[in-house]
């Protein structure tokens, strides 16, 4: 049965059996109050069930402190608004025994005789021989309540996961976690937050059961004391128990919504703090002690949904980027075409028509005429080879990637040392490789400033590795159109491009790229 209907039939039968009319079961709360969580009485008195009293000079006071049975003979002088109360309804004494769970002072038990009779002899003792009921019904209580938390939890993890492997779009995934923390947690407010490279945090979702919340899309600096700033610092889940003391545009802007205290835990994604999830209270208890690991379940979603998204962008993103350099490659080699040898071909057949005029009428031309066209298709020729070479240099195709960069070395302004001891690899390894050694030397050759450069590449586990380092000014963009090219045509292979370019300390680029398995 429900807790409180249990804790009033305890109390019922604990008053028939000592013979006392009122009989109250009182658990303590964290602020400093007592609420009745069940009660028993056969007449009219102020203890309702669910009623909340402070516990200012109360008798149950002296038991939270002492955790020892105690009572009072006469509560005629006794101080407080629970002793006011029980002179009010007649009640001349009363005497109590603390309910222990787990080792901590849960509540108390409470008992009162009838109009002035005093207490029976040792009466809070007895009463303390009927704690162990209270207690446990607490732990079944308990028990079903932890079974039913987490089977809500479970639900709601399901949900939003669901959302996520469906690949729903990011404002719908973050709406649903924002509605089921606040729901679950039984909070008023729920809004994740993301970091702003400016300083600055933008609300992506915000779930709320009143009107006045933070609007989605509503952007604020992110300095001062509060949650959202604690875990910005921190990178760790971080609370407020009292938002009267929060600082900020943050904390000034939902303190003013009414929110008395707030949890945060952060979304990390990829190893980078994208941005927090906070659950805020308007009540004045304390969150509970759990809350921020019941947030964390959701946060972890969150940043698998993130990491989804981003990488469909970056995949669309380079998707575009590999058509576009595909089309503007293959403008280029339609206008070397026709500019050159298209039209070397064209004088060439021209001429070759020509001569056969002159033979026809029997001009002295001919060798001439023939001789030019000779000239013509030999032009034409080695600008076909040059074409080709533009695409893939015939070093690389004919000797490999050790040939390829001793080509692109021979032609660097700056001294290139060069250590590649691989053989033959497969061809697209091979051209990705070159590709990425003739970047990093034409960013040597345009900015760095280097004195000397050094080409390495080493076949280990699988994996090609090239690297190519100078010792330059650094300072290197990785987000650079040329930079971003490399990597695009890395992933094409699973390959990964990592740069480290430090100001003044020269600039690394290192590609790793997996091998095919050998058959």
């Amino acid at each position: 049965a429900a807790s409180a209907a249990v804790f009033s039939v305890i109390a019922r039968e604990v008053g028939q059996i000592l013979g006392l009319p009122l009989v109250q079961v009182w658990r303590f709360e964290s602020d400093g109050t007592a609420t009745v969580a069940g009660a028993w009485n056969e007449r009219a008195q102020p203890f309702k069930a669910g009623s909340r009293w402070s516990l200012d000079g109360s008798l149950a006071g002296l038991v939270q402190e002492t955790g020892r049975p105690a009572r009072i003979d006469d509560v005629a002088d006794v101080p407080g608004p629970i002793a006011d109360a029980a002179r009010e309804a007649g009640i001349r004494s009363v005497a109590s025994a603390p309910i222990i769970v787990d080792g901590e002072i849960w509540g108390l038990m409470a008992a009162g005789p009838k109009d002035g009779a005093p207490l029976p002899d040792h009466i809070e003792d007895r009463l303390a021989e009927f704690t162990e009921l209270v207690v446990t019904a607490i732990s079944n209580t308990a028990s079903r309540e932890q079974l039913a938390r987490v089977a809500d939890e479970q639900a709601a993890l399901r949900r939003v996961a669901t959302l996520v492997a469906r690949e729903s779009p990011a404002a719908q995934v973050f709406a649903a976690v924002a509605e089921e923390v606040g729901r679950l947690l039984g909070v008023e407010d729920s809004s994740m937050i993301r970091y702003e490279d400016d300083g600055t945090v933008t609300a992506v979702a915000n779930w709320s059961e009143r009107v006045a919340s933070i609007p989605v899309g509503t952007r604020v600096s992110s300095g001062g004391e509060n949650v959202t700033s604690l875990v910005l610092r921190t990178g760790q889940p971080a609370r407020i128990d009292d938002y009267a003391r929060a600082t900020g545009a943050l904390g000034d802007y939902v303190r003013e919504l009414g929110v008395r205290s707030a949890v945060g835990c952060p979304i990390v994604v990829e190893g980078r703090l994208w941005g927090t999830m906070i659950a805020a209270s308007w009540q004045a208890e304390r969150m509970p002690a759990d809350t921020e690991s019941r947030i964390g379940e959701f946060t972890e979603l969150v940043a698998t949904a993130i990491a989804n998204l981003q990488a469909r962008s970056d995949l669309a993103a380079s998707r575009a980027r590999i058509m576009e350099a595909t089309d503007e490659e293959r403008r280029r080699v339609v206008r070397d075409l026709h500019d050159g040898a298209q039209q070397r071909l064209v004088n060439t057949v021209i001429t070759l028509q020509m001569a056969r005029r002159a033979l026809a009428t029997g001009e002295q031309t001919i060798p001439a005429l023939v001789t030019e066209a000779l000239e013509e298709a030999e032009q034409a020729t080695a600008e076909l080879r040059e074409l080709s070479r533009g695409i893939l240099p015939a070093a690389l195709t004919q000797g490999g990637l050790r040939e390829g960069v001793n080509v692109l070395a021979s032609r660097a302004p700056v001294p290139v040392d060069i250590d590649v001891p691989v053989g033959r690899l497969p061809a697209a390894v091979e051209a990705t490789a070159y590709f990425v050694v003739a970047e990093a030397l034409t960013n040597v050759a345009k900015h760095s400033r280097a004195g000397r450069a050094v080409v390495t590449a080493r076949s280990t586990d699988g994996t090609l590795q090239v690297q190519v380092r100078d010792d330059g000014i650094g300072g290197v963009q990785p987000g650079g159109s040329g930079l971003l090219g490399l990597a695009d045509r890395l992933a094409v292979l699973d390959g990964r491009l990592r740069v480290e370019s430090p100001d003044d300390g020269g600039t690394l680029v290192v590609a790793d790229i997996p091998l095919p398995a050998q058959r």
